[in-house]
């Protein structure tokens, strides 16, 4: 059996990659605050506080979430170790939506590893974790120290494989207005046009969804590996 395990889901990334991981999971658990508000045969929902996911009783949220115990096999397949599970994330937020820097650090950095510390311990084998084109834990500029940080903090939870998405700035459709990417995409979708400057040049939600899934799914000689903006979008031709 193939598990997907799913943090950051209602996100712009997090859409497109549920959808992705339906055509190549047996099952996908995503994880919350909340439930969405969707069904899918193949989708189990878990929601809590996820600073503390790893006080959560998984098993009982599993099964009362199966009502004609459909999920029975599921807990034991996880539970006898049987399942190959391998675990997304896409969960981030902005400093102005988190509404300081206290609380971004504890969605951007503390969430994410929190989440990555569980799936370790649930049995999952590989990490894939959307990150961003800037990430540096040496960087002046607080949201790229940070995303920095979870790249350096994620690797020293000694997963199979750590697979590190840097993209660019992300088109697709978002919940909220963002006057900043907004003006950035009109200023840069030239160019997608182009074709030029792969790294830099915007990329869409479902292709970085797309590259996440195909590079779990493929063998590879790293236990950590960068995937830019430019080697998404050829993954994704």
């Amino acid at each position: 059996m193939n598990i997907a395990l799913i943090s950051g889901t209602s996100g712009m990334v997090g859409m497109q990659l549920l959808h992705q991981l339906f055509k190549k999971y047996d099952f996908v658990i995503s994880v919350g605050r909340r439930k969405l508000a969707l069904k899918h045969e193949k989708l189990v929902q878990l929601e809590g506080d996820l600073l503390k996911i790893n006080t959560w009783d998984w098993e009982h949220l599993l099964m009362s979430s199966s009502l004609g115990g459909e999920y029975q096999l599921v807990r034991e397949e996880i539970l006898e170790k049987k399942a190959e599970i391998h675990a997304f994330s896409s969960l981030g937020t902005t400093i102005k939506k988190a509404g300081s820097k206290a609380r971004f650090y504890q969605i951007d950095h503390d969430i994410v590893l929190e989440f990555a510390t569980w799936a370790k311990n649930l049995g999952a084998s590989k990490f894939l974790y959307v990150s961003a084109l800037s990430a540096d834990p040496e960087s002046s500029v607080f949201y790229s120290k940070v995303k920095g940080e979870v790249e350096q903090d994620l690797q020293q939870l000694d997963y199979s494989f750590l697979g590190i998405f840097r993209p660019s700035l992300l088109l697709g459709n978002r919940n909220e207005f963002r006057f900043g990417e907004w003006f950035a995409t009109i200023a840069m979708k030239p160019l997608v046009w182009l074709k030029v400057l792969k790294n830099y040049r915007p990329i869409y939600d479902f292709q970085v969804a797309k590259a996440m899934v195909l590079v779990a799914n493929q063998a590879s000689s790293q236990n950590v590996e960068i995937i830019n903006s430019g080697q998404m979008q050829d993954l994704t031709k």
